[in-house]
Parts: structure tokens; C-alpha cells; sequence
């Protein structure tokens, strides 16, 4: 295989990755490693450590466009950051005392589950009650975004929850060595009630800040191959750049979906390695 060909094909495949990570929030490191991995045959550490740096590229890409644009919510973005950090720590902390195969039989299973219920037509949030507004109002958490020519404003709710979903999504990437943009769209969707552009956009922009804390380290340990690490930057860039630009006349809904098909290959693969894992 020529080195011409090689890079083409792990450009074309970063654009696909940054498309789909700007789109619905997840980061493009979901096709950038098995890419790497599986068809190049190059090393975990390198393709991680690309990965990592595509990451950034991603949320560069796109999230300056949705800060301006207004979808980002930096205020909550700032907040379950922080919980996601401390996460990442516990879940450092008991890496040793479980065991990730059944961890990612359980995540798997989970983020099935909730994906395929955001399928479902999704019923008027709950009115934002004193009780379950309260920590949001007090943070000034709630915000406005223009969708279709029309203003729309959002409160945010259960905010304890929410970030205690991001301490459990911190834990599982550290783990099981995932991204939590999933978990971080779930909580924001789900739990906060978020519209789903305001969610994927705020998750766009985490993404960056959670990948640029760990891409140092890979940095540091020789583990970003410019060889490597270039066509994947390049190709995830333009892909992020054609995402943003796609993102604003998108709906919620075809956004959802695009989330659910690229969650359940995720789910589906962890799925697979957790149980060749555990019965292996």
C-alpha cells in the first residue's frame, strides 16, 4: 500500500470522523482508532494519541462556530467539565479493583437503552419547578438559541444529576479508555433538558478542553506521530469546518438520529470486546 494512498484514505476517513463528531457531539476518536488500528495496523498508543489531537481539531473546527452562533452553553459546558474531571480521577483510582470487560458489558447495555429511547417522540419537558430549577437559576444556566429564524428559550433542570451522570461518564473513560461524549449528550438531552443542538454543541466544546488535558501526556511520551497525526488533523478539520456549517439548518431530529445510529455501533462494538473479553 502506497504512502500516497494510506494518507488519502485516513483523510477521507478524519473527514468523515470530524462530519459525524461535529454533528452529534461524541468527538470523531470513535473511527479515527479502529481506522488507525484495525485497517493500518498502527500502534494503539499512536493512533490514541492522533486521535486525542483530532479530537481538539474537532471541537476547534466547530466549536468557535457554535459559540458564536449562540448553541453553546459555556456556563453548564464549564460545569459538568468539572465533574468529568473528577471522574476520570475515581475512576483512575479503582482501575485496578474492577473489571473493565463487565463495566463495558454494563455501558454498552446502558447507552443502548437510552439511546433508543431518545428515539421516541420526546414528550414537553416538565415545567422547570422551584425545587428543579433552583441550582440552575441560581448559576444562571439557562440561555437562548436561534433555530429556523426563531429565538427559542430553554431553562436548565436537575443539575445534581447531571452531574452526577458526568462524574459516572468521567469514571468510565477512564476505565474503559472511551470519550464521554456520549454520556456528556445523554445528561445534557436527557436529564438537564437541553435541546439537543444546545447539548451537542456544548459537548463539541468540553470535548476539546477533556482531550487537550490527556493529548499533553501523549504529547510528552513521544505518542503524536506528525506521520501520523497530520492527515488525520487535516481531514478532521475539514470535516468539523463542513459540520458546523451543516449544523445550524439540521433539525433536531435528523441530529438525533445521526446520534443514535453512530451510539448504537459504538455500544454494539464495546458489546462485542466486553463479552470476547469476559468469556475469553
Amino acid at each position: 500500500m502506497s504512502v500516497l494512498f494510506m494518507t488519502a484514505v485516513v483523510g477521507l476517513g478524519a473527514f468523515l470522523a470530524g462530519l459525524v463528531g461535529s454533528l452529534t457531539g461524541i468527538g470523531g476518536g470513535v473511527v479515527i482508532v479502529p481506522l488507525l488500528t484495525l485497517v493500518f495496523g498502527v500502534d494503539i498508543r499512536y493512533a490514541v494519541g492522533a486521535s486525542l489531537i483530532a479530537v481538539i481539531a474537532t471541537s476547534c473546527g466547530a466549536a468557535g462556530t457554535y459559540v458564536k452562533g449562540g448553541f453553546t452553553n459555556l456556563r453548564v459546558g464549564m460545569l459538568l467539565e468539572v465533574g468529568t474531571v473528577a471522574g476520570a480521577l475515581l475512576g483512575t483510582a479503582i482501575a485496578l479493583m474492577v473489571s473493565p470487560n463487565a463495566i463495558g458489558i454494563l455501558f454498552a447495555v446502558t447507552v443502548l437503552f437510552n439511546s433508543l429511547q431518545s428515539l421516541r417522540p420526546r414528550l414537553p419537558d416538565p415545567p422547570v419547578t422551584e425545587a428543579s430549577g433552583k441550582i440552575g437559576r441560581a448559576l444562571r444556566l439557562a440561555g437562548s438559541y436561534r433555530d429556523a429564524g426563531t429565538v427559542r428559550h430553554y431553562e436548565v433542570r436537575a443539575v445534581p444529576l447531571g452531574f452526577a451522570i458526568m462524574l459516572i461518564a468521567g469514571a468510565l473513560s477512564a476505565l474503559l479508555g472511551i470519550g464521554s461524549g456520549v454520556m456528556k449528550v445523554l445528561a445534557m438531552d436527557r436529564a438537564m433538558g437541553l435541546p439537543f443542538k444546545v447539548s451537542t454543541a456544548t459537548s463539541n466544546f468540553m470535548l476539546g478542553v477533556t482531550a487537550a488535558a490527556s493529548a499533553g501526556i501523549y504529547l510528552q511520551r513521544g505518542y503524536v506521530d506528525p506521520a501520523v497525526t497530520f492527515p488525520v488533523v487535516v481531514g478532521v478539520l475539514a470535516g468539523a469546518r463542513t459540520g458546523s456549517r451543516l449544523f445550524p439548518g439540521a433539525s433536531n431530529r435528523s441530529l438525533r438520529t445521526l446520534f443514535v445510529a453512530v451510539v448504537v455501533a459504538i455500544a454494539l462494538q464495546m458489546l462485542y470486546r466486553g463479552l470476547t473479553g469476559a468469556l475469553g
